[in-house]
């Protein structure tokens, strides 16, 4: 009896794969029996991941994803010894403001990073896929896609751009065997979480840390690993039936707050 969401023989391209969740995505997929290549701009973090994983430290690969020109590179030098299966653009950056407390160069940096960053790997990857009428695609959205939050102006606008651009690219390589989708997580404790709190709270982070706990009706945070086991299942064989749809895993932030 076949193992039920394995990726054996799979390819997998994971960005931002050097920490939180994006490092416990590559950790799963390895568990699963993938080849993971991980594409971040901080390199000795994705051999760190590589290290975690027990695998080859050169399926780290330095990557600025704002770069067309280095992101065309790094897959076109993937695609020059594996077929790619499997893109999780995983990537993104936050920041917390609102408009007046955005300026342009915060503004421009996250849309480069987390819109652009997307747009460019899409860009490189989905003509080999076209090729050969085969591929997934993930995308890491948000519930902010959808919903508003305080403070969180230029965030919440590349998150929703994350999460259109999920449904063009399902709908325009339907018939072409590429299955596109997209997770939308509520807060996930990431090293950016504990960052943010040290940075603004650091005499209070332990209340801070409940406070933002709380806001999850289930009333904590996501664990990295939780969204990588929902990843592992939308990019396995399991969910051939499914593309063009955003799976919020939000601890019931989006139907179930007061």
């Amino acid at each position: 009896m076949s193992t039920k969401f394995s990726l054996e023989g799979k390819v997998a391209v994971v960005t931002g794969g050097g920490s939180g969740i994006g490092r416990a995505i590559c950790e799963v997929f390895c568990q699963a029996g993938a080849t993971v290549f991980i594409l971040d701009i901080n390199e000795e973090a994705a051999r760190a991941t590589c290290r975690k994983c027990h695998i080859d430290e050169r399926r780290a690969i330095y990557c600025d994803l704002s770069s067309q020109k280095e992101v065309n590179q790094a897959i076109s030098t993937i695609e020059g010894h594996h077929n790619i299966d499997i893109l999780v653009n995983n990537a993104g950056i936050g920041f917390v403001g609102n408009l007046e407390q955005t300026d342009e160069e915060t503004f421009d940096k996250l849309m480069s990073v987390n819109v652009k960053g997307v747009y460019n790997c899409l860009y490189a990857c989905i003509g080999y896929m076209k090729a050969r009428e085969h591929g997934v695609i993930l995308n890491m959205a948000s519930t902010v896609s959808t919903v508003a939050i305080p403070d969180r102006f230029a965030y919440t606008t590349t998150k929703g751009a994350v999460l259109t651009m999920t449904y063009s690219v399902a709908l325009d390589y339907l018939h072409h065997g590429i299955r596109c989708n997209a997770i939308a997580p509520a807060r996930v404790h990431t090293p950016f979480v504990d960052a943010y709190l040290e940075k603004n709270y650091p005499e209070r982070k332990e209340e801070m840390f409940k406070i933002l706990s709380n806001s999850q009706p289930i009333g904590r945070m996501a664990r990295p690993e939780e969204i990588a086991n929902l990843a592992l299942y939308l990019c396995s064989d399991e969910a051939a039936f499914t593309t063009g749809q955003c799976y919020s895993i939000d601890g019931g932030f989006l139907n179930l707050r007061p």
